[in-house]
């Protein structure tokens, strides 16, 4: 099979389209032909050198974490799905391929609306976003605060925030603005003087807080949120241990991706594409998410 890799640390130029042998499920496992992979800020760090828990780099490295495709083999005591199923789901550093063998545990069935592309850029960042809002205890009433609401991550934890009956405060540069009412945020220009702007927004105060950018985000947001375990940051985790503050890592489950499709189906959660790239244009795509302008997804197909 064909498949992007990289066989040394080093900017998106290093990813190169390398043949691999075709993977083959195991018992509980199924084999996907591959339609879509997303693209994620953390794949671009572990092409970098960047090394963190569940991320195992070895030479010559295929790259991406979410993908969606066709059922084409399925290993022995697999349930639930059959050679022609539609499914997304997530497997560590594989998914920039044309085929990812994967656990059953680890896939859902593709609602028939959803089109590929959206298909493959969810899991991540969805599951992300909803174990983030999970472990602050976002609910009906709540105001919560979104850093860096117009990104991948971000964009979900709006949605989810929204769909939990909570109002959403999102910051953003002032081009995403129109991007986040239409999502049904509160937008604000992030900066010198944000504490000010959102408390104007926010005259009953903030409840919680979600970090997806650091610094000085992180900072701002212990002004602004009173009880500290409701504030939490996916990126500065140096941040958060100083600021007392939690370090959110996602804890994906088929539960979870299931809960984020029954939202997508009514019309509670949609998946923002940015960009769509061939898997052999995935240096542009990587090139694209490390712009830091990206409003949503980046997405490679694979034909």
């Amino acid at each position: 099979m064909r498949a992007v890799a990289f066989s040394s640390y080093g900017s998106a130029d290093v990813l190169q389209v390398m043949p691999f042998n075709d993977p083959h499920p195991g018992p509980g496992q199924v084999r996907v032909r591959v339609k879509a992979a997303g693209v994620q800020p953390v794949d671009t760090a572990v092409r970098g050198g960047w090394s963190g828990n569940g991320f195992p780099v070895r030479f010559p490295q295929i790259v991406g974490n979410e993908f969606a495709g066709i059922v084409d083999q399925a290993g022995e005591g697999v349930e639930g799905f059959a050679v022609g199923s539609d499914v997304l789901g997530w497997s560590v550093l594989a998914c920039y391929a044309e085929y990812v063998a994967v656990g059953s545990d680890q896939i859902a069935l593709k609602p028939q609306s959803m089109p590929w592309e959206e298909a493959g850029a969810l899991s991540a960042s969805g599951q992300t976003a909803h174990t983030a809002l999970e472990d602050l205890g976002v609910s009906a009433g709540d105001t919560v605060l979104v850093h860096a609401a117009a990104g991948g991550v971000g964009t979900m934890a709006v949605q989810l925030a929204l769909a939990a009956g909570a109002t959403v405060i999102g910051t953003a540069s002032e081009r995403n603005h129109d991007y986040l009412r239409s999502l049904g945020a509160i937008p604000v220009a992030y900066g010198a003087g944000l504490a000010d702007r959102v408390r104007a927004l926010a005259p009953g105060g903030v409840d919680a807080a979600f970090d997806a950018v650091g610094g000085e985000a992180l900072r701002v947001s212990t002004e602004l949120v009173a009880d500290k375990s409701r504030i939490g940051t996916i990126v500065d985790f140096a941040g958060a241990e100083q600021l007392g503050v939690r370090a959110i890592r996602s804890r994906r489950s088929v539960q979870r991706l299931n809960a984020l499709l029954d939202l997508y189906v009514q019309g509670k959660l949609r998946v923002c594409i940015w960009k769509s790239f061939p898997l052999e244009q995935a240096a542009a795509a990587h090139r694209e998410v490390e712009t830091g302008h990206v409003r949503g997804k980046v997405v490679l197909t694979v034909d």
